[in-house]
């Protein structure tokens, strides 16, 4: 980077530095304006994506009118009497100049005066605040989050009128300079989560957050990449966010990212939906036991299946339709993985697809892998049955971090059970248990929290949707 120094010399020769720093004749969006305020001369520094031409157009038009007699000797007056936008602050460093020119804002250089001006009438180019397609609800709340990172954060003001509610800034990458957004309710976060997570955030050192959170995600924790059980919990509902800063989480926002992610916590947090919520105490325990029952026989249904067709004789007389009746050609263990692969196969094409396209493809789809497929030979329809019920099973909680990670173990369980029979099948088991024993928050909490350390008034609240005035004497007796 260019290292002459803007602050020092006369007028023409602080603009010809600033235009070799920022190469504006290379790039055609970098805006260079001169003009004259008050019989001195100045130019304007800014993006032309991110110009607000309303505000700009309204600060220009006050400029154009201040005459040499108005014009004060002293920087700081002119900031007290003439500048007419409040969103304002002085740059004195040559990486806060080019940060904040690069970031969308207007920079100003008034000849006479060695302090830079960056006024902050930007407009990002967004989206609305629709709700998310992954995180819908039946009632309550429709918008979500967008990839600007003030707008976000004004939603969850809107939802939390305390002045306890903070908002900690930090950039990070050398040339990405990924404004990221930390957010916490003074009086209920856990002081030492909070100096923790800044002492990583700020001693992150890479040149960009490439994939937004899952980039700095990665840079947080550093180790454990081989436990797919996500650390995080991901939300693109404001809802579900200010819910979880006000019971005392931490959420971080990152700009360009339409999801927060929130922590410290828990397996039984992540499993939560904001559906248990928006329903009444019994209807959000039906939702969140049949989510909890569902999750677990995704695990178990096809690695038991198979252990019972090693094993004959152990099936009751009164389940014998459980037996597979056709021919089989191919290894019912080969039939299941080579499902799952191709279940995920037809995700991503259901991604890439164009939208006109998905309902076509979806019934092609069906009916080659549910008829043809059948008749082929390839599978047998006792597999492709327990293989759509997998299927629709992985779609019943909202994390797809999660999802993944039963898919995986799901998987494992699979295959030891398939080589290595009972034995593999309990063995497949351990690990099922022993991988989210080992996993750590954090905090260094366990990750089974509150059956691990074992807390009886946060199981009970985790288990079952109580009242919401029920819910704040649980939060206040776990407090204690």
């Amino acid at each position: 980077m260019h290292m002459a120094d803007i602050f020092q010399g006369n007028f023409q020769k602080r603009d010809e530095e600033i235009k070799k720093l920022l190469r504006i004749e290379d790039s055609f969006d970098l805006i260079r304006r001169r003009f004259v305020i008050g019989g001195r001369q100045a130019a304007f520094y800014t993006v032309d994506g991110f110009l607000k031409g309303e505000v700009s157009e309204k600060v220009m038009e006050f400029f154009y009118k201040i005459t040499p007699e108005q014009m004060p000797e002293d920087f700081a007056d002119f900031l007290q009497q003439e500048i007419p936008y409040l969103d304002l602050m002085k740059l004195a460093d040559q990486e806060a100049f080019v940060k904040a020119v690069l970031s969308g804002m207007s920079c100003l250089l008034v000849e006479g005066y060695d302090i830079i001006l960056a006024l902050d009438f930007r407009e990002y180019p967004g989206r609305s605040v629709d709700e998310p397609d992954k995180d819908k609800v039946l009632r309550g709340a429709r918008d979500g989050f967008i990839e600007s990172l003030i707008p976000n954060m004004a939603l969850i003001r809107r939802r939390i009128r305390d002045p306890e509610l903070s908002f900690t800034l930090v950039d990070i990458g050398r040339s990405s300079k990924t404004d990221v957004a930390v957010c916490y309710m003074r009086n209920r976060v856990n002081p030492g989560v909070l100096r923790e997570l800044m002492k990583r955030l700020r001693g992150i050192d890479v040149d960009s957050l490439t994939m937004n959170q899952e980039s700095l995600g990665e840079c947080i924790f550093k180790k454990g990449w081989l436990n797919p059980f996500p650390k995080f919990k991901f939300s693109e509902r404001p809802d579900t966010t200010a819910a979880c800063i006000l019971e005392g989480s931490i959420v971080i926002l990152c700009d360009n990212s339409s999801a927060a992610m929130i922590l410290p916590t828990s397996l039984f947090e992540i499993i939560e939906d904001a559906n248990d919520y928006y329903f009444p105490p019994v209807t959000g325990t039906y939702l969140r036991f049949s989510r909890f029952l569902i999750n677990v026989v995704s695990i178990f249904l096809t690695p038991v299946f198979i252990l019972l067709m090693q094993h004959e004789d152990w099936v009751p007389h009164a389940f014998e339709f459980i037996k597979i009746q056709d021919p089989m050609y191919i290894p019912p263990v080969a039939q299941l993985l080579i499902l799952e692969v191709a279940i995920d196969g037809l995700r991503m094409a259901a991604v890439n697809t164009p939208n006109m396209l998905n309902t076509p493809l979806s019934i092609i789809a069906g009916i080659v892998f549910g008829d043809y497929t059948v008749k082929a030979g390839w599978f047998n329809s006792e597999i492709m049955l327990y293989m759509a019920f997998v299927a629709i099973a992985n779609y019943s909680q909202s994390n797809m971090e999660l999802g993944y990670a039963i898919k995986f173990m799901r998987i494992q369980l699979l295959i030891l059970t398939g080589i290595f029979g009972l034995w593999g099948f309990l063995a497949g088991t351990v690990i099922l248990i022993v991988t989210p024993l080992c996993t750590r928050t954090i905090n260094g909490r366990n990750y089974l929290y509150p059956l691990l350390p074992f807390d009886k008034v946060q199981l009970m609240k985790r288990f079952f949707r109580v009242s919401l005035s029920e819910n704040e004497k649980l939060n206040h007796q776990s407090s204690k």
